[in-house]
C-alpha cells in the first residue's frame, strides 16, 4: 500500500513544486531520486520522513501540506471518476464515503484507505470520522473533500477539527449552498483517457 501513497506523494511534489524541489526533498528524506515504485511496500516510516522533509523544504505545516495533497489527488482524472462514482450531487458523494475504502479495494485490493464515517446532523451539517493507523488521513480527506465540494459547485465550510480521545481525527462540514456556481461535467459513461 505505501507504495502508491508514497508514489502519490511524489507526484504531487513534483507538479506542484517542480522536479529540483522534489530532488531535494528526495536528498534530505534519503530516498532515491527515481523515487517509489507504486506496487511496492514501504515501511510507513519512510513516508513520515518524506512528508517531514517535505514540510521542512516548503516551510509549510505538516496539515497544510497533507491538505494540499487531497486537494491534488482530486485532480487526478481516474481518482476524480471514483469519487465521482458516489453521488449526483454533494451530499451523495458525502453519503458515499462510508463506502469509499470499499470501492478503492474492489480496484486496488492492497490500498488499505482509513475507514471512514459520515454522521448526520442537523440541516446540512455533517462529520467526518477517519480512522487510519497513520496520523494525516484527516487532513488528506479535507482537502479531498474541499476539493470535491468546487467540483460538485456547492459552497462548504470544511474544517478538521481536534481528534478523538482514541485518536480518530474528525471534519466538521456545513453545507452553505447545494449550487453555489457551476459544477464540473461528469459523465458517467465517458472513459478515462479521454475516449468515449
Amino acid at each position: 500500500m505505501q507504495g502508491l501513497v508514497n508514489r502519490s506523494i511524489q507526484n504531487f511534489l513534483s507538479d506542484t513544486f517542480g522536479e529540483e524541489v522534489w530532488r531535494d526533498i528526495a536528498q534530505r528524506s534519503s530516498i532515491p531520486e527515481e523515487g517509489f515504485e507504486a506496487m511496492l511496500g514501504y515501511d510507513e516510516a519512510v513516508t513520515d520522513t518524506l512528508i517531514e522533509a517535505a514540510c521542512t523544504r516548503l516551510n509549510r505545516g505538516r496539515l497544510d501540506l497533507l491538505e494540499d495533497l487531497g486537494a491534488y489527488l482530486t485532480t487526478r482524472e481516474a481518482v476524480r471518476r471514483l469519487l465521482r462514482y458516489g453521488g449526483r450531487d454533494f451530499v451523495d458523494f458525502l453519503r458515499s464515503l462510508n463506502e469509499l475504502q470499499g470501492r478503492t479495494q474492489m480496484a486496488l485490493d492492497y490500498l488499505h484507505l482509513p475507514e471512514l464515517f459520515l454522521l448526520e446532523g442537523e440541516k446540512d451539517h455533517f462529520a467526518l470520522e477517519v480512522r487510519a493507523a497513520q496520523p494525516g488521513w484527516g487532513a488528506v480527506l479535507a482537502g479531498l473533500v474541499r476539493a470535491m465540494a468546487d467540483d460538485y459547485g456547492a459552497l462548504a465550510l470544511i474544517e478538521l477539527i481536534d481528534p478523538a480521545p482514541d485518536g480518530t481525527e474528525r471534519l466538521s462540514l456545513r453545507l452553505l449552498d447545494h449550487s453555489h456556481s457551476r459544477g464540473r461535467a461528469f459523465e458517467l459513461s465517458h472513459a478515462v483517457g479521454g475516449a468515449g
